[in-house]
């Protein structure tokens, strides 16, 4: 069994980048992915533009297709939705 294989978790995210931008994706290893987006070019041509770039939002998905149909689905909202949602993530860190 590979590596890739032994994770069940699979999680969406939204990074916050250096022009305050915000970039939405999916993962399995998010420690790896962000540093990928921060140091390699591994990270997507969006965020090697705008680095450094850090974790604004993260979500639970319970598969592929479902961390993917989400991502999609905060793709789509309004920055102002999407700031919103980054908010909420930020006050359930607080308490």
């Amino acid at each position: 069994m590979t590596e890739k294989n032994k994770t069940n978790s699979w999680w969406v995210y939204l990074l916050r980048c250096n022009d305050n931008s915000l970039y939405a994706g999916v993962t399995t290893d998010i420690s790896r992915r962000i540093d990928e987006h921060n140091n390699s070019k591994l990270g997507a041509k969006y965020t090697r533009a705008r680095r450094p770039v850090s974790l604004a939002y993260l979500e639970e998905a319970n598969n592929k297709s479902t961390a993917c149909q989400r991502e999609y689905q905060i793709r789509h909202l309004t920055k102002l939705k999407k700031e919103q949602l980054v908010s909420k993530y930020s006050q359930t860190l607080e308490v």
